[in-house]
């Protein structure tokens, strides 16, 4: 089974919630929202989605680079723990 497979209702409720912070954005814009509040939706929504990118992409390293059923190596683990610390780093 995949991680994607494993998670699916986490990461369906995640992306739920982005679809209504996108719909947030489209309704400020049709209506008379502010300039500055149009900035902040966007913001959150970017933000929303890049840390869907960091699950999506830790669950990959983790179920797909690591082998789940074989005992991975301490030092893999730390590299992939480090791998991780950048990605969400460069994400955010």
């Amino acid at each position: 089974m995949s991680h994607t497979t494993k998670d699916k209702k986490k990461l369906l409720s995640r992306i739920r919630r982005i679809k209504g912070q996108s719909e947030a954005i489209e309704r400020a814009l049709e209506g008379e929202g502010e300039c500055e509040e149009i900035l902040q939706l966007v913001a959150s929504c970017r933000g929303a989605l890049n840390g869907l990118m960091a699950e999506l992409i830790e669950g990959h390293l983790r179920f797909h680079v690591l082998d789940p059923v074989q005992k991975t190596n301490p030092s893999q683990l730390e590299a992939a723990d480090e791998l991780m610390a950048v990605v969400k780093r460069y994400l955010n």
